[in-house]
């Protein structure tokens, strides 16, 4: 599994990360540790079946390499 990701996330180029940063300009890069955090804490708005192959690979690597493995979620 690849781990190295680029340090800076464009929330537009993935659309439920998009959709779920609706308060912010989704074209500006913000930091991946930012974007593992987002994903966490707004899991619940995030539809899974929307979810393309990219993304699915973005969440994985951003898990691997900020919560150890584990996306913390409550849904």
């Amino acid at each position: 599994m690849r781990t190295d990701i680029t340090p800076m996330i464009v929330p537009a180029e993935f659309p439920e990360l998009h959709a779920i940063v609706w308060s912010r300009d989704a074209t500006r890069p913000i930091p991946a540790e930012e974007a593992f955090a987002i994903y966490e804490r707004n899991w619940r708005f995030v539809d899974q079946e929307r979810l393309t192959t990219s993304e699915r690979l973005l969440i994985q690597n951003l898990a691997e390499k900020f919560g150890q493995g584990i996306l913390l979620t409550t849904g």
